[in-house]
């Protein structure tokens, strides 16, 4: 890689674990984690709520402010890691926009392993009705920089290892 990763997102669809991996993460290497669901507005919820999918229009302002809170965060804080599906690559692209050298690690789930997560998890605003929008919006961001795609099947201890020792070897 050219460039240090000076910053991460952990990204995937609803249910991958991104929350869970940034959180080992961060406790592996002293980051710190902006959890990217905080951020959402009401309405962005509401519409998730009622199990209707977001559209890029929704997710715009959204991508800004995280990209703004990233970017502060990097002035603040050693390793900055943000959760956030970051599904279709101009949203990494806007990200990436916000924060140079940011780099991404990509949760893999099935279809189905997500479904199942989803339904298992209480009282999150993400129904698992939605999940099928997930993949239909979702570009893998196979093959592009500084990214890290990891099987999300794993435990989350193995995951954040594995995503922590790749920035350690990456980062600045």
């Amino acid at each position: 890689m050219n460039n240090p990763i000076t910053a991460l997102v952990v990204m995937g669809v609803s249910g991958c674990g991104k929350s869970c991996v940034g959180e080992s993460i961060a406790e592996k290497i002293g980051g710190y984690l902006i959890e990217g669901d905080q951020f959402h507005p009401a309405a962005n919820i509401e519409k998730m709520s009622a199990g209707i999918p977001l559209t890029d229009e929704d997710r715009a302002d959204w991508l800004t402010r995280l990209g703004e809170e990233l970017a502060s965060a990097l002035e603040t804080h050693d390793r900055p890691l943000l959760a956030c599906s970051s599904l279709k690559r101009k949203y990494r692209d806007r990200l990436r926009e916000a924060v140079p050298g940011l780099g991404f690690v990509f949760l893999e789930l099935t279809r189905e392993e997500a479904a199942r997560r989803v339904g298992d998890r209480p009282g999150h605003f993400m129904p698992a009705s939605l999940i099928d929008s997930q993949f239909a919006t979702l570009e893998p961001p196979h093959g592009e920089h500084a990214t890290l795609t990891l099987d999300a099947t794993q435990s989350i201890d193995t995951l954040g290892q594995q995503a922590a020792d790749w920035w350690r070897a990456f980062g600045r």
